[in-house]
């Protein structure tokens, strides 16, 4: 069921209950892959905790090394979240306060408060997003 466009990482079982599966993935950063990283100490790779639905007839178990798979349209969904819509907000704003005839100074201001009203809202909100990226565990 894993398709290409899918986005899966590997990771191990760190906790499970009846209704969810944690799993412990390793996010690495660009310099993780250097072969100078531990010299310059900028190799960042940071562990990330994926909640996962339990899937009651699975033999997975704590300690197993499992692959956690969230469909590329989710991914993408997130990207558009995170970044596309924020950009747009900020230029829109600071576009249109120039526009205007306000300063560069408080148009920028005021584009970095509507990025951060805008953060604050998908905070608000985040039961509601977290309810939508679901992961499942292939084993």
């Amino acid at each position: 069921m894993n398709s290409s466009k899918d986005v899966s990482h590997t990771g191990k079982i760190v906790k499970m209950t009846p209704q969810v599966t944690t799993v412990a993935i390793l996010q690495h950063g660009a310099c993780a892959q250097c072969h100078a990283a531990g010299l310059c100490g900028m190799g960042d790779v940071a562990e990330k905790a994926v909640e996962v639905p339990t899937d009651p007839y699975a033999s997975y178990k704590v300690g197993d090394e499992v692959e956690v798979i969230l469909k590329a349209s989710m991914g993408m969904k997130a990207v558009y979240l995170a970044y596309l819509i924020p950009l747009v907000v900020l230029l829109a704003v600071i576009l249109g306060l120039i526009g205007l005839g306000v300063g560069e100074v408080p148009a920028g201001l005021s584009g970095m408060a509507a990025v951060g009203v805008y953060y604050l809202l998908l905070w608000l909100f985040r039961g509601k997003l977290q309810n939508e990226y679901i992961f499942t565990i292939k084993g």
